[in-house]
């Protein structure tokens, strides 16, 4: 079932994939480190407006799977997770400090794959189907005649 975020005026629902791994994909993401991640992740997500509707912290690598306003953008969502946690999990276990030295405990990519119910050739096949006449050229874009 789709579960809307409701503004002012707009209804949106909009998810993203994210994921992301520790600096030199270094397997540190385990025990008491991992709950702590988690647990970091959680809040941010909370004081950010995000909705989580699933993720993991694996051994190295984290997915997770959010829904965010339509005001937020990805690329700060990433920065606000990452960013955050990275922070306070070097400041609280100190033997990752020795591990990942500058201050840096995640890698700097990130992989972000947007959620929808259609697909791409849905989403053309709809386009093609509007008023004026159909889509015969190359062209990626077009203006209907006035």
């Amino acid at each position: 079932m789709r579960h809307y975020r409701y503004g002012a005026h707009t209804k949106t629902d909009l998810k993203v994939h994210l994921v992301w791994i520790p600096k030199y994909r270094k397997r540190v993401l385990t025990g008491d480190v991992a709950v702590r991640a988690r647990d970091i992740l959680r809040q941010v997500a909370l004081e950010h407006d995000l909705e989580i509707i699933t993720g993991k912290v694996s051994i190295n690598h984290v997915h997770m799977f959010i829904s965010y306003r339509p005001s937020q953008d990805i690329s700060k969502i990433v920065q606000w997770l990452k960013g955050i946690s990275s922070r306070v999990l070097l400041q609280e276990f100190p033997h990752l400090r020795k591990k990942f030295w500058g201050r840096h405990f995640w890698a700097r990519g990130y992989l972000a794959v947007s959620s929808g119910t259609i697909t791409d050739e849905v989403i053309q096949a709809y386009i093609e189907e509007q008023e004026g006449e159909p889509i015969v050229d190359d062209s990626r874009f077009q203006i209907d005649p006035p």
